[in-house]
C-alpha cells in the first residue's frame, strides 16, 4: 500500500467523521429548532388542555354540588308539604268530625222537642177525646140521674166557683 493510498484512506475516514460530524450538529440544531419548540407546544397544548379538563371539572362539581343542594330544599320542602297536608287533613277531619256532632246534637234535641210536642198533642188530644166521650156518655145517662136539686146545686156551684175565681 503506498502513501498516496494512505492517504487517501485517511482522508476518506476523516471525510465520513467530518461528516458524521457534520451530520450530528445538523441533527442537533435541527433537533433544537424543531422537534424541542414541536415537543413544547405539545406540551402546552396538553397541560393546557389538562388545566380546561381540571376547570370543566370543577364547574362540573359545583354544579353537581348545586343540584344536589336544590335536590336537598326539593325534599325538606316536599317533607314540609306533606306534614302541611297532613296537618290541614287532621284539622279538616276534627272539624268536620265537630260539625256532624253538633248537626247530630241538634238534630237528636229537635227531634227530643218534636216528640215532647208530638206527646203535648197526642195527650192533648186524648184529653179531647176522653171528654167528648164523658160528656157524651154523660149527656145520655145525665137525665136519669139529674133531677132539679140536683141541677140547681150543681149550677149554685159553679157560681160560685165562678165568683170565688174573680176576686
Amino acid at each position: 500500500m503506498s502513501a498516496e493510498d494512505a492517504f487517501f484512506e485517511t482522508v476518506a475516514l476523516w471525510s465520513q467523521v467530518a461528516g458524521a460530524i457534520a451530520f450530528l450538529l445538523v441533527l442537533v440544531l435541527l433537533f433544537r429548532k424543531y422537534v424541542i419548540p414541536a415537543v413544547k407546544a405539545n406540551e402546552e397544548a396538553r397541560n393546557a388542555e389538562i388545566v380546561d379538563a381540571e376547570r370543566r371539572l370543577a364547574r362540573m362539581r359545583d354544579a353537581c354540588a348545586g343540584a344536589n343542594a336544590e335536590i336537598e330544599d326539593a325534599e325538606r320542602d316536599a317533607a314540609e308539604i306533606r306534614a302541611r297536608v297532613t296537618s290541614i287533613v287532621a284539622h279538616d277531619r276534627d272539624h268536620a268530625l265537630a260539625e256532624a256532632t253538633a248537626e247530630g246534637d241538634r238534630l237528636v234535641r229537635n227531634a227530643e222537642g218534636e216528640l215532647a210536642r208530638a206527646r203535648l198533642v197526642a195527650r192533648d188530644r186524648l184529653r179531647i177525646e176522653f171528654i167528648e166521650k164523658a160528656l157524651a156518655r154523660a149527656r145520655a145517662e145525665a137525665p136519669a140521674r139529674v133531677d132539679d136539686g140536683l141541677n140547681a146545686e150543681l149550677v149554685q156551684r159553679t157560681v160560685d166557683d165562678v165568683v170565688r175565681g174573680h176576686r
